[in-house]
């Protein structure tokens, strides 16, 4: 399988570009801001899933399509985003009303769409789609074999340290949230911000370029 120095090397180059935030941490950052923690952390779940099926879709030849073609990869991206901008707008219309988020009506039947809405933006993230496509068969040994057993190994080194990351990130700015909900009018802010932050990065991803 993979040797150890492209596992460390592979592991080293992930986590750069993980911890700068990207789209999957700024959706997990607002989704704790406007709902919480448990919302964060499913978010976090959804968004490992997506990036997995990227590296699915990457060890099986279907990521460098995707890649290289500008049409393919530009109306991914805008799918994207516009999901991004519908949820941020979502949220900003319900800022006037967080008890409810905070009393948790439906939090079961909420959770399964918490974790789709997550997947959707982890699927169709412009960064993780170029990396993959790009970095990932780098790290591949030919000579050992099985080079799509080879990329599916090296995808779940790339969440592990993603969702290790991610929910960091989610929970620090979940305990932010906890200090507004003691009073309906910051809350009804943190909600607002939120609901922008998404906005704002449905447009950042709607507005990200590729190098043709």
């Amino acid at each position: 399988m993979v040797s150890t120095d492209r596992l460390v090397a592979f592991a080293a180059m992930s986590f750069l570009l993980i911890v700068v935030p990207g789209p999957s941490v700024l959706f997990v950052v607002g989704r704790a801001l406007a709902q919480g923690r448990r919302a964060a952390l499913t978010t976090v779940l959804g968004n490992t899933l997506g990036a997995y099926v990227l590296v699915a879709a990457v060890a099986l030849g279907v990521g460098s399509v995707v890649a290289r073609s500008a049409v393919v990869f530009t109306c991914l991206k805008l799918a994207g985003a516009a999901y991004l901008v519908r949820l941020g707008l979502k949220a900003w219309r319900e800022r006037r009303s967080p008890l409810g988020v905070l009393a948790g009506d439906g939090e079961a039947r909420g959770a399964l769409r918490t974790l789709g809405e997550g997947f959707v933006v982890g699927v169709s993230n412009p960064k993780t789609i170029v990396f993959f496509a790009a970095v990932l068969p780098q790290f591949t040994d030919r000579g050992r074999g099985h080079l799509t057993l080879q990329m599916l190994l090296l995808g779940l080194v790339f969440n592990a340290i993603a969702i290790a990351s991610d929910s960091v990130w989610g929970l620090a700015a979940a305990s932010a949230r906890d200090w507004f909900a003691r009073s309906p009018g910051r809350l009804s802010l943190i909600g607002g911000i939120g609901g922008l932050t998404m906005i704002g990065l449905g447009v950042t991803v709607a507005a990200t370029g590729r190098k043709d």
